[in-house]
């Protein structure tokens, strides 16, 4: 009896033993995610962003139609049709109008906000694919007229879409979820595009029904915009308080009240407040004056550098003449099928950037991606030249769709992800316009002379020449790129203010040296 007491004594201490294992740590408190990082605050912001890039599917449908609806404009057979030099504008004028756009969107975005630079996108661009889809079918001159007319106002809505959109998704985020959301407006350009090649591949001898499909899905994007809320950091810089509250509470998962209650909510309500109120202490200056500040040149030179160097490699080149292209580098299969695949790839590799940048950070992503970008055109431009390139079964396909992912990864995506990153509140809207407007005049000049030099120097050394381009891009990339992963806006701002970058680039590098070789716990 005693020993059985005994053993059971000791099978019942063990039994608490393994009791209190189970149970250890459950006395202490769950983290709680702060207010903008819980479900139903990232679910309206999510919700918010994807309404506002709806109408930006507009740019990808611009910047794809070309590849579409070519073959048929410049048809002889047709009654009207396009010469070469005609074909040429049709192809590139949107992006000689984009400046204006881009310089519009400034100044829209501070006078009338990111909700309503949306309506006006919106608008803008129904007319446009109206225009474009019912030009005049006897007058050839009348019929070129209104076909630049339409794309004209086509590559304005390009740049009124390239900063709104991205600026209201900061704007209404977290840094936790901002990379993400930001992300939005790449993925929708990449949608545009490859609903166009899919379009085109379907519906291969009407352009004016292809304009009429774009201009109903347009009135969608508009009806999509109306029920927005107007971002809180806009609202406060117009001294709408009130309003602000309300947007902001929203943003963080609350009810739109006019007085903020949670106390992280309300310190980050007052920091903006602070912040704006400092600046609007201090003398009111234009934004040429700005320009001194390190904290708006440095980012201002950054970026216009980065989106030189998205159009010099050719990224938008492949985008536009992707079926020409596909033709001439030897590809055997359906050229339309391959603007297909070189869209599902674009648009397939978009979606989970916002987790690689995440992960990588802004600087590895393009580092990555210019590299590979290089290789993918050094390889497209020894297809016709080494022999035994020539050999490999698919090379060109393998080599374009491969440049279109790496572009993705990086150099495409990061010139739209970090313009809504790297300036100051103050000058926000109008350095994000005037970025956008040197980008895509230089677009504009690579599109409308890549026929004629193509043309003088061959395929082949267009191709060597957009992988050199991606070589300078990489080292700018590694020598002058900042590293923006999880900082706030005003740490960003900061960062450029005190000169510390080259610091925290080399903290989020050995960050992101120990993610490549952590081991798994085993």
């Amino acid at each position: 009896m005693d020993e059985q007491h005994r053993n059971l004594n000791q099978n019942g201490s063990e039994s608490n033993g393994k009791q209190a294992r189970i149970v250890s740590g459950l006395d202490r408190p769950l983290k709680t995610p702060p207010p903008g990082e819980q479900t139903r605050a990232v679910r309206r912001q999510v919700i918010a962003v994807i309404l506002a890039n709806v109408g930006v599917f507009s740019t990808g449908m611009t910047l794809a139609m070309p590849t579409a609806t070519l073959h048929q404009l410049k048809d002889t057979t047709e009654p009207v049709h396009l010469n070469d030099s005609q074909a040429s504008w049709f192809a590139s004028v949107n992006a000689l109008s984009a400046p204006l756009g881009g310089l519009l969107s400034g100044f829209l975005l501070d006078r009338i906000g990111r909700k309503r630079s949306l309506i006006v996108l919106n608008v803008l661009t129904i007319i446009a694919w109206i225009l474009l889809a019912t030009p005049s079918g006897s007058d050839q001159n009348a019929f070129f007229l209104q076909l630049i007319v339409s794309r004209f106002m086509l590559g304005v809505g390009m740049g009124l879409a390239s900063a709104p959109p991205g600026v209201y998704a900061a704007e209404i985020s977290v840094p936790k979820t901002r990379g993400s959301l930001i992300l939005g407006t790449s993925i929708s350009v990449a949608g545009g595009i490859t609903i166009l090649y899919g379009i085109g591949y379907c519906i291969r001898d009407d352009f004016r029904l292809i304009a009429l499909i774009c201009c109903g899905y347009q009135l969608v994007a508009l009806l999509c915009v109306l029920p927005l809320p107007e971002s809180h950091c806009w609202l406060l810089s117009k001294k709408r308080v009130t309003e602000a509250k309300r947007s902001l509470n929203y943003f963080r998962g609350f009810s739109k009240s006019d007085e903020i209650t949670h106390p992280q909510v309300l310190e980050e309500f007052q920091l903006l407040q602070k912040s704006l109120q400092q600046r609007n202490a201090a003398v009111k200056e234009s934004f040429w004056r700005n320009l001194r500040e390190p904290e708006v040149y440095k980012p201002l030179v950054i970026l216009m550098s980065l989106f030189a160097f998205q159009q010099l490699t050719g990224i938008f080149v492949v985008i536009v003449f992707a079926v020409q292209i596909s033709l001439e580098a030897g590809i055997e299969i359906d050229p339309f099928m391959c603007a297909v695949l070189i869209g599902l790839a674009r648009l397939i590799t978009t979606c989970p950037m916002g987790y690689i940048l995440e992960l990588w950070g802004r600087r590895r992503a393009g580092i990555i991606s210019t590299l590979g970008m290089s290789v993918c055109m050094f390889l497209l431009a020894g297809h016709s030249q080494i022999e035994f390139l020539t050999e490999v079964p698919y090379l060109p396909v393998i080599a374009i769709v491969g440049f279109i992912v790496l572009s993705t990864l990086g150099l495409y995506t990061l010139p739209f992800f970090m313009i809504s990153e790297l300036f100051p509140q103050k000058v926000r809207g109008p350095a994000s316009g005037l970025t956008v407007a040197v980008g895509m005049f230089i677009s504009f000049v690579v599109l409308k002379t890549y026929p004629g030099i193509k043309e003088y120097l061959g395929m082949s050394n267009c191709f060597i020449i957009f992988g050199v381009m991606a070589l300078f891009a990489l080292i700018f990339v590694y020598l002058a790129l900042p590293e923006t992963r999880r900082r706030t806006l005003l740490e960003i701002e900061e960062q450029f203010r005190s000169g510390r970058s080259r610091k925290s680039q080399n903290q989020a590098d050995v960050e992101m040296k120990e993610v490549f070789v952590r081991k798994p716990e085993e």
